[in-house]
């Protein structure tokens, strides 16, 4: 889309030098995430660096029905922060204050653009953490964990982002302001509306504060990477794991094949042994180390095939190096097709031989890498382009497959996004996971908040 003159000399006339940008590099950069599948085309990109500045923008964007797109770090997978109709970007890259830690709340007041990573530096001088943690810290924003609803490594331990949100401040569509809870644990007076934007994608608002509840930073967790003859054997594993004398904070799982891709591409050394088709890495917290070496001793009587407890920092860091390089390894192959869905645990078992099965028999020969964080259900399944195949016809044949690939979700009661979202990737599968009264629902809340449908269009919801 052309924006029209107007727009522009407004724009110029009521912001600074500086607000907005129509520069090739920074419209490339920003219009995409890292799905790989669509190309970036925004119009232009604005960096405010306060509240008042988005309002402002926001109301603007309203008056001459221009379509904004948030943009945070964008290490999502699912397309929700791409711009690809000539969009304009608003960017939260310029948020980034901090506020002083309250020790006798244990609150973090954030602006949107902060990194992860960085309100985890930030508090642990206090003995304070946010646990929110994710592979992508480094690049990922609050309001983009916040917009997402992320998940991370331990979710099992702490619950999902919403869980450790106490307050948001949000911006309208139109250039309202909403203050919602603040630094309350308590706030029983009707419909809380802070949870209708935790996890909506930049649909219905733009988050540009966040008051975060922290917790004291547990002690030094036992870190152990446990071999497997079998997915049964995991889910066994994790039967165990769940009874053990320990806390259980991560329960983590990969295949061989995953392995051989993270070895072949970081050259990280296997401190096992034997070789073997699925492994578990398990982060713990206990201060009675007999009890635990005894419970792997018994584990490796029945379950276990080889194992290692991690001796100080750096082999624990080596052991979680092995599970967080995955990703990055598999990416390196050069276009893999990713889907992020999420089963009840009890019916992990049946929907894998089911996948299995499925592949078998649809396509013999296709190479298929799973990982994830077993321990809440969430299974990532990795899909490598066959060598002899080009881009075009890859990603025509994996729209087909997602197809049947959430039917069979659907079949198990699962979902077809654990963690990153419908975006734009999945938007056309919603109905395998949302009901026909849900999504009308849902399309009456985006008429609400948005009803010139200048915010994210085309995101999440079908037409």
């Amino acid at each position: 889309m052309s924006l029209k003159p107007e727009f522009l000399n407004a724009l110029s006339a009521e912001f600074p030098a500086g607000f907005f940008s129509t520069e090739e590099a920074l419209l490339q950069s920003h219009s995409v995430d890292w799905t790989t599948v669509f190309s970036p085309n925004a119009s232009l990109v604005v960096f405010p660096r306060t509240t008042q500045e988005i309002s402002r923008y926001m109301a603007l964007c309203t008056r001459f029905v221009v379509p904004v797109v948030p943009s945070g770090g964008r290490t999502g997978l699912a397309g929700g922060a791409v711009a690809t109709q000539g969009e304009t970007l608003l960017s939260l890259d310029k948020m980034r204050a901090m506020g002083t830690v309250d020790l006798l709340g244990q609150t973090l007041e954030v602006e949107a653009g902060v990194p992860t990573e960085a309100v985890h530096e930030h508090c642990a001088p206090y003995g304070l953490f946010w646990p929110v943690d994710l592979a992508a810290k480094g690049s990922s924003q609050i309001g983009g964990n916040i917009a997402t609803n992320a998940g991370g490594v331990r979710v099992i331990r702490y619950g999902l982002t919403r869980q450790w949100v106490l307050g948001l401040e949000v911006v309208l569509p139109d250039g309202t302001v909403l203050q919602l809870n603040g630094a309350l644990e308590k706030n029983n007076t009707g419909i809380d509306l802070r949870q209708l934007f935790i996890g909506s994608e930049g649909i219905l608002g733009i988050i540009s504060k966040a008051t975060l509840k922290l917790v004291c930073i547990p002690p030094k967790p036992q870190i152990l990477l446990l071999a497997t003859r079998s997915l049964e054997d995991i889910l066994q594993l994790f039967l165990r794991a769940r009874r053990g004398p320990f806390t259980l904070c991560a329960f983590e799982f990969f295949t061989d094949k995953c392995l051989a891709h993270v070895q072949a591409h970081r050259k990280l050394r296997m401190p096992l042994e034997t070789t073997t088709s699925h492994y578990a890495l398990l982060e713990v917290e206990t201060e009675n180390l007999e009890s635990l070496e005894e419970w792997v001793g018994q584990c490796m009587e029945e379950v276990v095939v080889d194992g290692t407890l991690a001796q100080g920092g750096k082999q624990a860091r080596e052991l979680w190096e092995l599970r967080e390089s995955i990703s990055e390894s598999l990416s390196a192959t050069g276009m893999p097709h990713k889907n992020d869905i999420a089963l009840p645990v009890a019916k992990l078992l049946d929907f894998c031989k089911g996948l299995e099965a499925f592949f078998a028999d649809k396509y013999p020969g296709w190479e298929i890498c799973l990982f994830g964080h077993i321990g809440d259900g969430n299974l990532h399944v990795n899909i490598l382009k066959p060598e002899h195949m080009d881009k075009a016809t890859f990603l025509a044949k994996t729209s087909e497959v997602d197809n049947d690939v959430f039917a069979l979700v659907k079949k198990h009661q699962g979902s077809i996004s654990a963690e990153h979202g419908i975006g734009l990737l999945k938007r056309p599968y919603l109905h395998h996971s949302r009901t026909a009264e849900e999504l009308k629902l849902m399309h009456a809340l985006k008429k609400v908040f948005d009803p010139s449908n200048i915010l994210n269009p085309g995101k999440v919801l079908p037409p």
